[in-house]
């Protein structure tokens, strides 16, 4: 049921694995003395040990300047939605190696092709170059002769606000605007004025204000992080694209889903908003072990083909 705030909550069917998977991301999240570096190889090595979804395929990709991976289930149609997806990381880690499993799962689920865009990552590249690399994509994707009817960006966490950050990218830039949108867990207000980030600290097993602050001071190399391309929360989005907004209500960014939901509903823009209850951050990535990961990616997975069906 949609409530007054336009925001649907979600109760999945519990598998009363969620707690102990917290306590175990709990335990091995860094704390504010490991290194850059470190943090970005514990996330590779994290990551390496979820497994891909059967039979996909991935292979390397220059999209536009950009690396990039295409994804590509064995039952995709020839008239599947191509969805090009960006990874989370705070800006500052995360690559095509962190992100593939969930990928897989996303494409498979669709029966989608994936293209993974492994956009530069601060402090080397701050804002906007992941945007830049974003736009860049985009218009490998449209030289393919891709239609843009056919095509719907998507993200999680850091990479949920950069998918919003690309659209109105492109936008500016005069690009036709892809069949639709979705942020998982999205990061979204680089100010972190939300209050859930204070309020959901004890249910969110791995996000604190202190990474998120080390995060944002990175991306944004001293640049305002009120700026539309750094907070798609705070800015106008008109002529964007449809969005689907989901984040968890254990998670420190739920309020940032639902700014990023009300900016977009100020603008004009067709974005539904979904809550699901004592989910943490981008639960998603823990398919298949997590039963409701795998219900959420089907829903995902709905929402994109739903968004590219041929209209009569």
């Amino acid at each position: 049921m949609i409530g007054t705030d336009g925001v649907t909550r979600i109760v999945l069917p519990s598998s009363g694995k969620i707690g102990r998977l917290s306590e175990v991301i709990g335990a091995r999240a860094p704390g504010p003395d490991v290194s850059l570096a470190d943090q970005r190889r514990l996330f590779e090595e994290v990551t390496a040990r979820l497994p891909l979804a059967e039979g996909v395929r991935c292979r390397p990709v220059d999209a536009g300047g950009v690396p990039a991976e295409w994804i590509e289930p064995p039952h995709c149609r020839r008239a599947a939605p191509i969805v090009m997806y960006f990874h989370g990381g705070g800006y500052i880690m995360g690559s095509l190696n962190t992100i593939r499993a969930l990928a897989s799962r996303l494409s498979d689920a669709a029966g989608a092709r994936l293209l993974s865009v492994g956009y530069r990552l601060a402090p080397e590249h701050p804002l906007p170059a992941a945007v830049d690399d974003g736009v860049a994509a985009y218009r490998y994707l449209l030289s393919l002769g891709t239609a843009p009817s056919h095509i719907v960006l998507g993200g999680d966490s850091a990479g949920g606000g950069l998918t919003v950050a690309v659209l109105m990218a492109i936008r500016d830039r005069g690009l036709p605007q892809p069949a639709g949108a979705i942020c998982l867990s999205p990061w979204s207000d680089l100010t972190l004025s939300g209050s859930s980030i204070d309020t959901h600290e004890d249910t969110d097993p791995e996000v604190r204000r202190w990474r998120l602050t080390q995060m944002a001071e990175l991306y944004l190399d001293g640049q305002d992080p009120r700026s539309p391309l750094a907070s798609p929360a705070l800015a106008d989005l008109t002529g964007v694209a449809p969005l689907l907004v989901v984040a968890g209500t254990a998670e420190v960014l739920q309020d940032d889903a639902v700014a990023l939901g009300a900016a977009a509903r100020r603008a004009g823009v067709d974005a539904t908003v979904e809550l699901y209850q004592d989910m943490i951050h981008v639960w998603p990535a823990f398919a298949p072990g997590l039963p409701e990961a795998t219900a959420t990616i089907d829903r995902l997975a709905a929402w994109i083909n739903e968004q590219c069906k041929e209209q009569p």
